[in-house]
């Protein structure tokens, strides 16, 4: 187990030692677990030296399409990501081939971890790391473990660990001039007075 209890009786998660069992499918329709045991088995069939690997790997592939579709994520089958990945809602995900993810990570719906075109170098993720939905993580940064990442932060520079990284605040950027207020004519107001 990867949960370990802290002095106020709540559990900790670990960032070093990978919790399986959350990865493990729970029900017969689990579309972010089944994608991930599609790309755990490919990997694990990947290195095996077995005559018949070729096959698996082509099934697991058929797999790994299949529930692609299905979540609407762009996960790699080469993917480097750390056990005990969770992906509640695993829609709009796109990961990087060359990005790492550590263990026990929790990633939203709509998240992008990947490159830019200006810096090469994909972002290297530790572990325990919650990233919100519609955040992007974008270039060569690393972000330490136990951080977390705001629904639609954009992260661009190296986050330490147990950071809380937060989108800007939402403003209005299109709000009426004054000028372009109407105001009420003259007989309006001295009707009301």
């Amino acid at each position: 187990m990867a949960t370990a209890a802290t002095e106020g009786g709540a559990p900790q998660i670990s960032a070093t030692v990978p919790d399986w069992s959350r990865e493990v499918p729970r029900r017969g329709w689990d579309p972010s677990r089944r994608l991930l045991r599609s790309i755990r088995r490919w990997q694990a069939w990947n290195a095996s030296p077995r005559p018949w690997a070729p096959l698996m790997r082509r099934w697991w592939t058929l797999q790994h399409r299949f529930w692609s579709v299905v979540t609407q994520a762009d996960i790699p089958t080469n993917a480097r990501i750390g056990g005990g990945l969770l992906l509640p809602h695993p829609n709009g995900v796109v990961i990087h081939p060359a990005a790492e993810i550590g263990p026990n990570c929790l990633i939203f719906q709509q998240v992008t971890i990947g490159t830019t075109r200006n810096r090469q170098g994909a972002p290297r993720i530790g572990g325990h790391v919650d990233i919100g939905a519609g955040a992007r993580v974008l270039g060569p940064v690393e972000v330490g473990a136990h951080a977390m990442i705001g629904a639609n932060a954009v992260l661009t520079r190296d986050a330490p660990e147990h950071a809380v990284i937060a989108a800007p605040r939402a403003t209005d950027i299109a709000a009426p001039s004054p000028a372009l207020v109407e105001l009420p004519d003259a007989a309006a107001r001295a009707d009301r007075a």
